[in-house]
């Protein structure tokens, strides 16, 4: 049942159509307002999620709670996120594990913090340097308003396991002194500046994973490489893109389904086909496939967000 404390998602739909929807934070004596009513927090504690509560309106709202991808894409932000479809990737191409201990530099809004607290689990660690105080600042405070959440929603503790340090990382050698990393992900606007100071905390055959706005700055990371020497290999530049689809039974102009017609078939398999009929029931509606779906793609898509590269630390 739903408690103060937890984060949730509200939707409307209309027309199987999503018109609005919003994410907050349960609170005693709060409200949920909209343009299509209200909803006091206090009648929803108590209450299961995934059901529809209606407003004062008579409007039904979905409500649900928010998954960590819900609560990246919407907390309050002051730099633009890594999007989960990036972080995602990030993850896969780092191999993190229960267990590693993971470098972070950049912490933004806390978004990829939060997704390496996850994967690393309660037994490894994440050490997240941000050399901007007001980033440092919402990465903190975005990252603990999560495990509040998790900590109403699951009545056990979200793993404690990110450091977050407000420096700058070349020179941050006090912080990085005794410390073996088994990846790194890096969110800079030179990140070929930070890379010599990084890759000796970096375990032999460990990844770096490198997430760069432009690609000139791509082009400016690899000659930084070519002229430093570093002992790590480009194994991969990729950028994810993702489209989405919008699929809906077409309609024709008075509201009702449109049909798909039959094939004509000769006397001899009419007949065959009119035996099998009989032993299925009559009351299931539309035959399958005998209404058209419209297939095109939505209208609102996401634009490129960043180069991911990929860097591998090999035996200098």
């Amino acid at each position: 049942m739903l408690s103060y404390g937890e984060m949730l998602v509200a939707e409307y739909r209309k027309k199987k159509q999503l018109e609005y929807k919003k994410m907050f934070q349960l609170q005693d004596s709060a409200h949920l307002q909209s343009s299509w009513g209200v909803i006091p927090h206090d009648d929803l504690v108590g209450q299961p999620a995934n059901c529809f509560r209606k407003t004062n309106k008579g409007f039904p709202i979905f409500i649900r709670r928010a998954s960590l991808e819900d609560y990246v894409l919407h907390m309050k932000r002051g730099p633009e996120i890594i999007y989960p479809k990036d972080a995602a990737t990030m993850l896969m191409m780092m191999d993190v594990m229960e267990g590693d201990c993971v470098l972070e530099s950049g912490s933004g809004s806390g978004g990829m913090s939060l997704f390496l607290s996850r994967a690393v689990g309660a037994k490894g660690s994440v050490l997240s340097v941000e050399v901007r105080e007001d980033h440092y600042t919402i990465a903190v405070k975005n990252y603990r308003n999560w495990r509040t959440s998790w900590a109403s929603r699951r009545g056990q503790e979200w793993p404690d396991n990110v450091q977050f340090e407000n420096t700058d990382l070349c020179t941050a050698s006090s912080i990085l002194t005794g410390r073996g990393f088994h990846s790194v992900a890096l969110n800079l606007n030179s990140p070929h500046l930070v890379l010599p100071s990084v890759l000796p905390h970096l375990h032999p055959g460990g990844i770096c994973v490198l997430y760069i706005v432009n690609i000139t700055q791509v082009v400016d990371l690899l000659e930084g490489l070519r002229c430093s020497a570093l002992p790590c290999l480009c194994e991969r530049i990729i950028e994810v893109p993702v489209r989405d689809w919008v699929l809906t039974p077409a309609l024709k102009k008075n509201g009702e389904y449109c049909t798909i017609e039959a094939p004509h078939l000769d006397e001899s398999l009419r007949q065959k086909d009119e035996t099998s009929d009989e032993s299925e029931d009559d009351d299931v509606g539309p035959s399958f496939r005998s209404i058209p779906y419209i297939a095109r793609p939505h209208p609102e898509q996401h634009s490129h967000t960043a180069f991911l590269v990929k860097l591998r630390k090999f035996e200098s």
